[in-house]
């Protein structure tokens, strides 16, 4: 754990959610926050790597455990990790970690798919949004083929028999000591990194695991919906690294066109920038937010409450904004 970071328990309207939430190493966090959502079989700790940079800008930066994600609390069925319910927890936590004020918002995987999600269902609780790895619709090629593996193997008759979270357990943990550890181990992780990848596969729920592979599956385009958000002011990002095999770059691209958003490939990384490059990683989003938010100046006054809605209200034509400090410049699952 980095030393600036810490683990935590966040209380939403909706209920808790397990946390990483990184602060500035030194004086106050003078940026609106920032919240992270993992991807499918993903968790807060694949953000690991860049938080501490992403705070070390002034911002509070908050990485979440999805609901039925490793140390985030079960759903009761399969409705509660639908798209809309997963959306509904992403304004939840966006509402605790901003105080009532806006929040950055980044998603990686199906995270963008959540964090779209959540745009498109109330766009003025966010300050910007970054698609991270993520696509405009349904997942295909060797990742499509993995889901309906994993399906055939937890859901075979498509919903029509009660789920068993026993049976499911007992398949999931069959799964991991048949073939994911020893992938692993053939990938040459280190024995604490297996010892952490088992602890979050078999506390993931697995009804989670069989609803989001459907998800990723049957996933609908709703680019042209995020694109009239994005027109209407609303500042967009899509990350991706040169070699990401879930959703193929040239796709990412071709959806950051549709948008008119702001692109960035990085070299040598593949599904996940922020384990496979993450200073380059760090140092893009710090930049988009910052720019964001000078593009939605906030005015900060001595004596406000952290948590007035109004600190995010557009300075009047005369204001005089304080003079920040830039973040430094691009230093060096799924």
């Amino acid at each position: 754990m980095p030393e600036q970071v810490r683990s935590a328990t966040l209380m939403t309207a909706r209920g808790p959610f397990a946390i990483l939430e990184a602060q500035p190493t030194r004086g106050v966090t003078h940026r609106r926050p920032a919240v992270l959502i993992p991807g499918y079989t993903g968790s807060k700790e694949d953000f690991l790597p860049i938080l501490e940079p992403l705070a070390a800008a002034g911002r509070t930066v908050v990485a979440i455990d999805q609901r039925g994600q490793y140390q985030s609390p079960h759903a009761p069925d399969r409705p509660g990790y639908s798209a809309e319910a997963l959306a509904a927890d992403v304004l939840a936590v966006a509402e605790s970690v901003g105080g009532g004020g806006r929040v950055h918002l980044a998603g990686h995987s199906l995270g963008g798919l959540v964090a779209r999600e959540a745009v498109l269902r109330q766009a003025a609780r966010f300050l910007s949004v970054t698609l991270l790895g993520s696509g405009p619709g349904a997942i295909s090629g060797e990742r499509s083929d993995a889901l309906k593996q994993a399906l055939a193997l937890l859901d075979p008759t498509d919903g029509v028999e009660p789920d068993d979270r026993a049976r499911l357990g007992a398949v999931v943990r069959q799964a991991w000591h048949d073939r994911d550890e020893p992938e692993a181990r053939a990938q040459g992780a280190d024995e604490h990194v297996l010892a952490f990848l088992k602890e979050r596969r078999l506390r993931t729920c697995p009804v989670q695991l069989i609803v989001l592979a459907r998800y990723l599956l049957t996933c609908e385009d709703r680019t042209d919906e995020l694109a009239e958000v994005v027109a209407a002011g609303l500042p967009a990002l899509v990350v991706y690294g040169e070699n990401d095999d879930a959703w193929m770059p040239a796709e990412q691209d071709q959806m950051a066109r549709r948008l008119r958003a702001e692109r960035t490939c990085i070299p040598g990384a593949a599904h996940s920038p922020a384990i496979d490059a993450p200073v380059t990683t760090a140092a893009t989003l710090t930049n988009f937010w910052n720019a964001a938010e000078r593009r939605q100046p906030i005015v900060h006054s001595c004596g406000r409450s952290a948590h007035d809605k109004s600190a995010d209200a557009a300075p009047p034509s005369d204001a005089t904004l304080p003079t920040v400090a830039q973040a430094a410049g691009p230093a060096p699952t799924w």
